[in-house]
């Protein structure tokens, strides 16, 4: 996959994956001769000096499942889960002929179960359960594989998500570790959601997460319970949350839509 040449360049072989808009290197690394450091990886995804993407990931062999997820953030670190990431993965393994239309894989924040179409171009991935819910004033906070922030707001489309976003993100409470930030506008048949991302520091098209937390959200805040479906639209697309609620805990939560190749190629480091 990495050649490495007697002038120590390094051609690596990628591929290119977006789910609703939210987009990611991806690397066959089984035979894990992958060097990347985090500057490297860090320029890469850069828009302008390298391919381009909200994130990079490193697919591996794993003994006890079909894969190893591994994640990095525009940033070039190595970051939390990526709801939207995950979908690609599985898409980019059936593309590699790994799995066929179910796969078990490993993540940073545990394994997870997925289902995709036989076309390959929709994928349903199961995300943890979550039994927390915390509130800062009227937001809600909760980690759904990664931390996130989700506030209320009106006339979304008119809002600086990336003024607002970025100052909720490094403010006292959360600047140490970062957090993402949702803001949501409830349409009535759907839920308008736009969020800023740490480790891209800056609004995304779309975060798989993000939405996720939306939705559970909004279902506590509106005292919904039992099996809950919620369409949400972003940026890139629409995607759709499904999920049952006792109350207490939230299971079974699948975050499903699209996750198509846009292309592939080489490029020399």
């Amino acid at each position: 996959m990495l050649n490495q040449g007697n002038d120590n360049s390094m051609d690596i072989q990628f591929y290119k994956y977006q789910g609703a808009g939210n987009d990611f290197i991806l690397i066959d690394n089984r035979k894990k001769n992958n060097q990347l450091n985090t500057k490297e990886i860090e320029n890469l995804c850069d828009r302008r000096f390298g391919i381009g993407a909200d994130g990079l990931m490193l697919l591996q062999n794993h003994p006890d499942y079909d894969f190893e997820m591994i994640y990095f953030n525009a940033d070039g670190k190595e970051g939390s889960m990526c709801g939207n990431g995950g979908r690609c993965i599985v898409a980019f393994a059936k593309f590699l002929g790994i799995i066929d239309t179910q796969t078990d894989f490993l993540a940073v924040d545990g394994p997870h179960y997925a289902k995709i179409a036989p076309a390959g171009d929709q994928v349903e991935l199961q995300m943890i359960d979550v039994s927390s819910i915390e509130k800062d004033g009227n937001a809600f906070v909760l980690n759904t594989g990664s931390p996130h922030y989700v506030e209320q707001v009106n006339n979304l489309q008119q809002l600086d998500v990336y003024l607002e976003g970025k100052t909720i993100r490094n403010n006292e409470t959360y600047k140490a570790h970062g957090i993402n930030v949702n803001f949501i506008e409830d349409m009535g048949d759907h839920f308008f959601v736009r969020t800023f991302e740490r480790g891209v520091e800056d609004e995304t098209y779309a975060c798989g997460t993000g939405v996720t937390a939306v939705a559970l959200s909004m279902a506590k805040y509106k005292g919904q319970q039992g099996h809950i479906s919620s369409p949400v639209k972003v940026l890139g697309g629409n995607l759709q949350i499904e999920f049952d609620y006792d109350g207490k805990t939230f299971t079974n939560i699948f975050l499903c839509g699209p996750a198509l190749q846009v292309f592939e190629g080489k490029l020399r480091l």
